[in-house]
């Protein structure tokens, strides 16, 4: 039984854009401003083309496979078992916690619509009805959870560009120019820290490479999917941050797009910016439902989770067993609050995701000369950069984000022996029946 391949170009644009927007663009505009002032915006755009070279090597490596699993297959196939789980399990519980820290985040910012918070009955239930939609749609066929991911695409973006457009207008009618003083002011340890905050934004990219085996023409799918999501996104990013800066000034704040929305739309601004937020968390919620199981899927099928989550349903060809573990994990996750550690690994995770990318596209070209695939110029110059741009990154880690990632290997490697193992006791069974 095979996958149904229903997801096409702007599908895949849909779910890069879904999965890097999330509710990190309502608090980040501060932080930028408090480090670069009204040069915040130029952030955004170079961090784009830092995270273009990391994309672009990710595009070389992901357009050689034509199965899911994303990441944790690109590494598997070219550095082995071992390596493939490390990364197989720091994706995992990233995308898992991070389910669980988005889906919070939206009963965080109801009660601002409703006359009264949320008791624990109510919060459980309503995490579980957001989590519970986009598994049912995913359940029931990949189009239909595909179709819900690109609405909801939109939905998101919709209130986004409004506060834009607002914001636009009041620039022209309030033009202020900026001086080139003014980005050369902030100084080199501001702007640095700038970078890692923003590059760390566009993260989210990578989780959409997961359902590749339900991609229609992966290879021209997947370059034009993550061009197309990074450059909207990018767009995306710098305006808003423009636009905050042009209507509230370099003014500290944590609420920066709340306080945005309060000069341009009055009284409603603070609702306008919830509603936007939920809309944005729901959206990213109905992307990673389609993606994180078919992360679980492809280690089962590659002997390295239990067999049950590489099950297809016999009609909606979709990993049913792998959808209700991720939801009930999330669930479970965003109830409890014992997602925060996981929030915290994800800093250093998805640097090594990123890492080990581009560290496949020298030994693929090596070893697979004559494969058809999309070659990027000067890759092996690229995938060298894109693996320095991580380390670099990683190096600004803090300690317990770096002990929880050794706690994370140490899973991942446990997780390596137990596959081993039962990978010799198969071959030990096959032996003993052949024997026979």
């Amino acid at each position: 039984m095979a996958f149904v391949r229903s997801i096409g170009r702007w599908t895949m644009t849909a779910l890069v854009i879904n999965c890097t927007i999330g509710g990190g663009i309502f608090g980040l505009p501060g932080e930028v401003t408090r480090l670069l002032g009204r040069a915040g915006p130029f952030a955004w755009v170079f961090a784009a083309l830092g995270m273009a070279v990391i994309i672009a090597c990710s595009t070389e490596v992901a357009s050689q496979f034509s199965d899911p699993g994303g990441p944790y297959l690109y590494v598997r196939t070219v550095f082995g078992r071992f390596m493939g789980l490390q990364i197989g399990w720091f994706h995992l519980l990233v995308v898992t916690g991070a389910m669980a820290a988005i889906t919070n985040l939206f009963v965080n910012y109801l009660p601002t619509l409703l006359p009264r918070t949320l008791n624990n009955w109510e919060r459980g239930s309503l995490l579980a009805i957001l989590i519970a939609i986009p598994a049912a749609a995913n359940y029931c066929g990949v189009r239909s959870g595909a179709n819900l991911s690109n609405f909801l695409t939109l939905v998101k973006l919709a209130p986004l560009v409004l506060l834009i457009l607002f914001g636009m207008v009041r620039f022209f009618h309030q033009p202020q120019m900026l001086r080139p003083s003014e980005i050369v002011s902030p100084g080199l340890s501001n702007w640095v820290s700038a970078m890692v905050l923003v590059l760390f934004a566009y993260g989210g990219w990578e989780n959409p490479l997961i359902p590749t085996g339900e991609m229609r023409e992966p290879r021209r799918t997947i370059p034009f999917g993550l061009g197309t999501g990074l450059l909207v996104c990018a767009v995306i990013y710098a305006l808003l941050q423009f636009i905050t800066v042009a209507t509230i000034g370099p003014m500290k704040t944590d609420r920066p797009l709340a306080e945005t929305a309060s000069v341009l739309l009055g009284r409603g601004g603070a609702a306008f910016v919830a509603v936007a937020a939920m809309l944005s968390t729901l959206g990213w919620i109905s992307g990673a439902t389609l993606n994180g199981p078919r992360l679980a899927y492809s280690l089962a099928a590659h002997g390295d989770f239990p067999t049950i989550l590489a099950r297809l349903h016999p009609r909606f060809h979709t990993p049913t067993a792998a959808i209700l573990f991720y939801a009930l994990a999330g669930w479970v996750l965003a109830f409890s609050g014992s997602f925060l550690w996981l929030v915290a690994l994800s800093s250093g995770a998805v640097m090594i995701l990123y890492a080990g990318m581009c560290a496949s596209l020298i030994p693929l070209r090596k070893f697979r000369p004559d494969v058809v695939a999309l070659r990027i110029p000067f890759g092996p110059v690229l995938s060298i950069l894109g693996v320095a741009i991580c380390l670099a990154l990683m190096a600004g880690l803090k300690r317990r984000e770096l002990l929880l990632m050794c706690v994370t290997v140490l899973i991942a490697t446990a997780n390596w022996l137990w596959a081993r193992r039962r990978r010799a006791q198969v071959e030990t069974v096959m032996k003993t029946a052949t024997a026979r």
